[in-house]
């Protein structure tokens, strides 16, 4: 099936994911420094943790986080779909193999938070594992979707 999308529609619209995506990454790890701010404040001393939590790291690390979440999902998405209509197929490879695993695993990431609320420990650490890895492989992932425009714009030239 070929879908019949004016051709500066298709050009342009192979920038929006990389745009998007490294606006994500920098939110990501925005996001974990509003994470590691909050575990300081929930084990910091008394005076300390008092002037800590006028700052709401948790809820802005969680709502971020929430953000977080839907934008990667969607930008994955977005990702296949323009590769699709671009091309009739999607390129089975490491960028493809590694925004889904990344995409799997903040959602993992993000399911934890009502165990971390309950004050579980081993979630916590979890948590913070996964989000280790997602900022890993997100850097990875920006440096190879750089190589990817980097073709598409010399196809296009």
């Amino acid at each position: 099936m070929t879908v019949d999308i004016p051709e500066p529609i298709k050009i342009w619209s192979q920038f929006g994911h990389p745009i998007l995506m490294w606006v994500l990454f920098g939110l990501t790890i925005y996001a974990s420094y509003l994470g590691i701010q909050w575990r300081r404040t929930r084990t910091a001393d008394k005076d300390l943790k008092k002037e800590l939590l006028l700052k709401y790291f948790n809820t802005r690390h969680y709502q971020l986080g929430s953000l977080l979440l839907s934008l990667i999902v969607m930008g994955n998405m977005g990702g296949m779909a323009i590769t699709y209509i671009n091309n009739e197929k999607l390129f089975f490879g490491p960028h493809l193999l590694v925004g889904l695993s990344l995409t799997t695993i903040i959602a993992i990431s993000a399911s934890l938070s009502p165990l971390m609320q309950k004050g579980n420990e081993l979630a916590r650490y979890a948590h913070i594992t996964f989000n280790i890895l997602i900022v890993s492989l997100f850097g990875w992932q920006a440096i190879s979707g750089m190589n990817i425009l980097m073709k598409i714009i010399d196809r296009m030239s």
